[in-house]
C-alpha cells in the first residue's frame, strides 16, 4: 500500500496565535502515524512561486490515513486555532 504525504507551505503572520496550532496539531499527527520528513530549515525556490517561510513534508502509513488526519476532529480543532495566524497551502498526495 503506497504511503501518503502532506506537503505544506506556510507563511506565519502572527507567531503567537500560530503557537496555539502548534500545541494542538501533534495530537492528530500522532494518532495517524505521521512522520516528519522535513520541517522548516533551508529551502530554495527553483521555479514557480517564491520560497515560503516554512515548508513541511509529513509521511503517513497510507494516503487514506493522510486524508483521515486532515479531516479528523483533532486536526480541525488545530486548524481553527490557526485561523488568521498564517497563510497555508497543503497538498495531500499518494506515494509511488
Amino acid at each position: 500500500m503506497p504511503k501518503g504525504y502532506w506537503i505544506a507551505n506556510i507563511t506565519v503572520s502572527d507567531p503567537r496565535a500560530y503557537a496555539a496550532y502548534q500545541a494542538l496539531a501533534p495530537e492528530a499527527f500522532t494518532r495517524f502515524g505521521a512522520k516528519f520528513l522535513a520541517r522548516g530549515g533551508l529551502s530554495t525556490a527553483m521555479e514557480g512561486r517564491g520560497t515560503p517561510q516554512r515548508s513541511v513534508i509529513i509521511e503517513f502509513p497510507s494516503y487514506q490515513q493522510a486524508l483521515d488526519c486532515y479531516h479528523s476532529e483533532e486536526y480541525q480543532k488545530a486548524r481553527s486555532a490557526r485561523e488568521g495566524a498564517a497563510e497555508v497551502d497543503i497538498l495531500i498526495l499518494e506515494g509511488a
